[in-house]
């Protein structure tokens, strides 16, 4: 594994903590330099960019809003300054529906006439779609035997989520999109696919007080990052997951999502016990902010 990636270099958006931390940590460990692209870093993350400065694999850091199509595109040139090359993207950076960008906080937060767009899509949609037109302009202008672009769907995209409609289209987009580019691996070499995880303790999680009251400890299982990660990696170095693959990654457990008939989330991790109130609460939104 660590030869199919040493002296390689990799492109991850949201890397500045939860999944995205993990995956960076995991391709440094096997030889692949990191350029980390977020808004801000973890001390964690801060930690790894600190600890490989002088190192061989590194990280390195790139402030970025990847909402704006010109940092985004910076991301993708310091990559190329730094390390003389790219042949992995993965743009995971996402947020889970937070109450400013909410369908159900109707021109409470920051989606209304004056932005004219939902924060919750250009993040979870049009951000990672853009970074995949880019890697894939730069995957051929280098010529490269083999690209990878590694996308981070979810449970959602096989489920209806009443209280996060917004983040649910949002991975049911990426999906889709990820199916549509599954020609590219023939075509140009250049494989797309992705990860659908199930409940991940990570910041979207633990640091919204909200959604964290879903969660049951005494009932539902966490999903580690670091198991999503060996997952995304895998999808990598594994010449068994062709293009327009979508690996379920539950706790303890990982399946090929199908395209057609699909049973749905499998095992134990894809369960929030108190959802229900999440449910009400959106009703008690609509109550309070449409029809006034």
């Amino acid at each position: 594994m660590a030869a199919q990636l040493k002296d390689k270099t990799a492109l991850v958006t949201g890397a500045g903590s939860g999944i995205c931390l993990a995956f960076a940590k995991l391709l440094l460990a096997n030889g692949c330099n990191v350029v980390i692209a977020d808004l801000q870093l973890l001390p964690e993350a801060q930690s790894l960019v600190t600890e490989t400065t002088d190192a061989k694999p590194k990280a390195i850091f790139k402030k970025t809003d990847v909402t704006d199509w010109n940092e985004l595109q910076a991301a993708f040139d310091i990559a190329l300054e730094e390390f003389g090359g790219l042949h992995i993207v993965c743009p995971g950076a996402g947020i889970f529906e937070p109450l400013w960008s909410s369908f159900f906080n109707f021109d409470g937060g920051v989606d209304n006439n004056s932005t004219s767009s939902y924060k919750t899509l250009d993040i979870n949609v049009n951000h990672p779609i853009r970074a995949t037109q880019l890697a894939i302009d730069s995957f051929i202008r280098q010529k490269l035997d083999r690209g990878n672009v590694v996308h981070i769907s979810s449970i959602a995209a096989q489920k209806t989520p009443f209280p996060v409609p917004i983040y649910s289209a949002s991975k049911h987009a990426i999906s889709g999109f990820v199916r549509c580019l599954a020609p590219l691996d023939i075509s140009h070499k250049i494989r797309v696919n992705a990860v659908a995880p199930g409940i991940v303790k990570t910041p979207i999680w633990t640091q919204s007080k909200d959604k964290l009251l879903w969660f049951d400890d005494n009932v539902d299982t966490w999903v580690t990052p670091e198991e999503v990660a060996d997952v995304m990696l895998d999808l990598i170095v594994n010449d068994e997951w062709v293009g327009g693959t979508i690996l379920e990654v539950g706790s303890g457990n990982v399946r090929s999502v199908q395209a057609f008939n699909d049973p749905g989330p499998q095992g134990s991790g894809h369960q929030v016990s108190n959802a229900n109130e999440a449910v009400v609460n959106s009703f008690a939104l609509i109550k309070e902010r449409f029809g006034k």
